[in-house]
């Protein structure tokens, strides 16, 4: 078990030399909600310092303070020996710490040599010199193994290319202590590994790595000192050798917390989903499904895996009527409802936990008491249209008893809650709706943290038990495999492969999904039915 007030761990760096990054006593509050309380931090030269924690303990706000992306309310900010005072993002950069944030700053059309040099523009002879950019990209890009072409349009790259990208354009502007910022949250486990080849490559030259994440067989993978945080504060550093996941997780939350999903095997029954040959366009105007078929039985979990922008958001909302179809149809539960309205597809037995629950999901201003019923408002009215306050109470303080919402106070508004309690009145909504067989399941732990992830995971498990057909979509593969009785590979808005049985138990299942994903690996002759198996995809 971790001390959860341990000093500083002593690098095996003699102590003459300088921290690469320090932080001593750095506090830093929004309003009344403190990110960061008297954290102190050191991370040593060439070294793989990981920063874990679970959403919301602030990491993120940490290394921003650290890049000068923030400013923080006290403390101080050491770099290579020297105090920083003013301190700003420019001033990171001449000093050599750059930072690649979740979300890429890219600009799309541009090429990547013109995204590398922006607001940094070489010239000669008073004319800009794209050329000089150019060559010295690709002599990082060799020297570092990141295999970037400095002609290619950023918009035709894959998201691992794009991260590629980002790290060469910090490179190229002198880097040596690189921040990375959840840099495998899209990655499929190909591009982790090439990516921790990567960093592993950067490190043997002499640089240093800090990795903000929460996928800790990563963690245990690739850093040398693993920080733990927790509501703000730093609650261990420990070195990552001998460490195990478990450990981590109990100073993340405090507790144990189980992390593989105990399940049963699943007893599958009637269809109560069918989608047949299904057709959508995206908001773009081009094809997003191309000829679909899917479906799925009563008490089971069928998986869709999938790069991001594979035609993943416009089958959602094809199948929960947010979309229109061109072609095809759309069954729930032997009702034809391609042309249904969204409020008649939740008559005909549909629950929905859509990607982003904000903007789908919930209205933030309103009280958890009133979320729990969006969409059932009509079966919570008394006479003259007038809602069941009282009725309505009493569901609220049931779901939040059965789904272990916090707070506990129904009336409290959804807005001021953490990510995870958000997500727990979703599922808890969806999961409660009566009549309903069919669940599309969208991303359902995105922005959540492990011990919401346990609570979730196992209400979606018994949700499947109790009979429930559950169309899965996420992100995460380990999430997909643990939960999945089927997983089914989405690749340019067609189905090519569905793996089950020995093939989805398999020691490598998650590479050969991640070369399917990306087309790397083929599936059977045919794209099949997801109904069907696929367990003979050709690796």
């Amino acid at each position: 078990m971790l001390a959860m007030s341990e000093p500083l761990t002593q690098s095996a760096v003699s102590p003459r030399v300088s921290p690469a990054l320090e932080l001593r006593g750095v506090s830093k509050s929004y309003g009344g909600v403190v990110a960061n309380r008297d954290v102190s931090l050191q991370v040593m030269p060439r070294s793989i310092h990981a920063l874990v924690g679970e959403n919301g303990a602030g990491k993120s706000t940490l290394m921003k303070i650290a890049y000068g992306h923030a400013r923080a309310d006290a403390g101080e900010i050491w770099i290579k020996g020297e105090r920083m005072t003013r301190h700003s993002v420019a001033r990171s950069i001449r000093l050599g710490v750059g930072m690649v944030h979740q979300h890429f700053m890219l600009v799309g059309p541009l090429t990547v040599v013109e995204n590398v040099v922006l607001g940094q523009e070489p010239v000669r002879g008073g004319l800009l010199d794209l050329d000089r950019a150019a060559a010295e990209i690709r002599a990082l890009s060799q020297r570092f193994g990141l295999d970037v072409d400095p002609l290619a349009k950023v918009e035709d790259l894959s998201v691992g290319q794009q991260q590629r990208v980002e790290i060469v354009k910090v490179l190229w502007r002198g880097c040596d202590v690189l921040i990375l910022d959840e840099p495998t949250a899209v990655l499929t486990p190909g591009e982790v590994r090439d990516l921790f080849a990567v960093l592993r490559g950067l490190v043997a030259d002499g640089m240093t790595v800090v990795l903000i994440t929460h996928k800790l067989d990563e963690v245990l993978a690739i850093a040398s000192v693993v920080t733990v945080m927790r509501r703000g504060q730093r609650v261990a550093e420990l070195p990552a050798a001998g460490l195990t996941a478990e450990q981590i997780v109990q100073a993340m939350v405090g507790r144990p917390v189980q992390l593989q999903v105990d399940k049963s095997p699943a007893s599958p029954g009637e269809a109560r989903l069918r989608v047949t040959g299904l057709h959508v366009t995206s908001s773009r105007g081009t094809p997003a499904v191309r000829g679909l078929d899917l479906t799925v039985r009563a008490g089971e979990i069928l998986g869709i895996a999938g790069v991001e922008g594979n035609g993943q958001t416009e089958l959602i909302e094809a199948i929960v009527g947010l979309r229109a179809v061109d072609r095809g149809s759309v069954t729930i539960a032997g009702r034809d409802v391609t042309t249904a309205s969204v409020a008649a597809r939740y008559e005909a037995g549909l629950a929905h936990v859509p990607e982003d629950r904000h903007d789908r999901a919930l209205v933030l201003d309103y009280s958890i008491r009133d979320n729990l019923i969006l969409g059932l408002q009509r079966k919570m009215v008394r006479v003259l249209d007038v809602l069941d306050r009282k009725r309505m109470s009493e569901r609220a303080a049931r779901l939040i008893s059965e789904f272990d919402i916090r707070p506990t106070d129904p009336g409290f508004r959804v807005g001021g809650m953490s990510g995870g309690n958000q997500q727990k009145v979703v599922v808890a909504r969806e999961l409660s709706r009566e009549g309903a067989t069919v669940l599309v399941c969208a991303q359902p732990t995105r922005g959540v943290d492990i011990g919401a992830n346990e609570s979730i995971h196992r209400r979606i498990v018994e949700a499947r038990d109790r009979g429930l057909a559950i169309l899965l979509f996420s992100a995460d593969l380990s999430e997909l495999r643990s939960l999945s009785d089927r997983i089914a590979v989405l690749y340019k808005g067609a189905l090519v492969a569905t793996l089950e049985g020995p093939a989805l138990a398999a020691p490598d299942v998650l590479d050969r999904l991640g070369g399917l994903m990306t087309g790397a690996t083929t599936g059977a002759a045919k794209a099949p039915d997801a109904s069907a198996s696929a367990s003979g995809v050709a690796s």
